[in-house]
């Protein structure tokens, strides 16, 4: 993925102030450093509009016949797509990502708020689930589809993975997640929950036990210059027992991962993409 930014014409001016400081920063990370400066102060304009839980549109009914009375054929129904946040972040986050995956219509779109106050992976998993069961039972729906930035695929995959969620969660695509743990920003071990988010805690842990028989398909988006993720590899998922596939992005940091466009049509496909199930069942959706 090549990320075009504003700040190209500036490089010859730059390296006459500091030819010798820049000579080894890469075009790549000056872009992608100002992209994630320019995307940070858009989202501090947006925050504030993600405060409050979204709204709840009803649920249009489903006709099951064509209007001359004539029974219409199976098709395959697309399962609602919830987008979950990261850490000390809010729905605004997925503003662009939101349009994007309504506007290539097919499936229902929900963002989920969690509190920043939230000092537990665990105690978050188990009100997504509560909040997936509600979800199902208003849109009539057996299975979801989830999205979930960096802390936010953490939750998800705890809820798939440790409680459960498998029955509920048909796709989980996570952005930017610590899977194995993160060693970046030492100083914010000061928070229960980004300690949670090291290597090696409990959490991380439970994660890498076998789990036999998950169905949920997981699809992770890691990027090369993911400051956020240490050692980046990190946001992949590499578990034996589990359905992951793993899409490498270049030249965007942890900011542009739930806005950047080229990121959206990557969802957008592997969202569409018919799950092993589905194709059992002739790709219908297997309640």
């Amino acid at each position: 993925m090549k990320v075009t930014g504003a700040l190209e014409p500036f490089l010859p001016f730059c390296r006459r102030l500091a030819p010798g400081r820049l000579a080894g920063l890469s075009l790549a990370l000056l872009k992608s450093t100002a992209l994630e400066a320019a995307i940070l102060a858009g989202h501090l304009l947006l925050y504030p509009t993600g405060l409050t839980p979204e709204r709840r549109p009803p649920v249009p009914p489903v006709p099951s016949a064509e209007p001359g009375g004539t029974a219409r054929l199976p098709v395959r129904a697309a399962p609602p797509v919830v987008l979950l946040h990261g850490f000390i972040d809010n729905r605004s986050v997925f503003v662009l990502l939101r349009r994007a995956l309504a506007q290539h219509g097919g499936q229902r779109v929900e963002s989920l708020n969690y509190s920043p106050l939230t000092c537990d992976i665990r105690t978050a998993a188990e009100l997504l689930g509560r909040h997936i069961e509600e979800i199902c039972e208003r849109t009539g729906s057996g299975q979801v589809d989830i999205v979930g930035h960096s802390l936010g695929g953490l939750i998800a995959r705890f809820y798939v993975q440790c409680l459960g969620g498998d029955l509920r969660v048909r796709t989980l695509v996570t952005l930017g997640t610590p899977h194995a743990g993160t060693r970046a920003v030492p100083l914010a071990d000061a928070h229960p929950i980004v300690r949670q988010m090291r290597p090696g805690s409990r959490v991380i842990e439970e994660l890498a036990r076998p789990a036999p028989g998950c169905r949920t398909r997981f699809v992770s988006f890691w990027s090369d210059l993911d400051s956020v993720m240490e050692p980046v590899e990190t946001a992949r998922i590499d578990h034996p027992d589990l359905m992951a596939t793993n899409v490498r992005v270049t030249g965007i940091g942890h900011l542009a991962l739930p806005v950047h466009p080229a990121v959206a049509t990557g969802i957008r496909q592997a969202l569409d993409e018919t799950h092993p199930q589905e194709r059992a069942a002739g790709g219908l959706t297997v309640a």
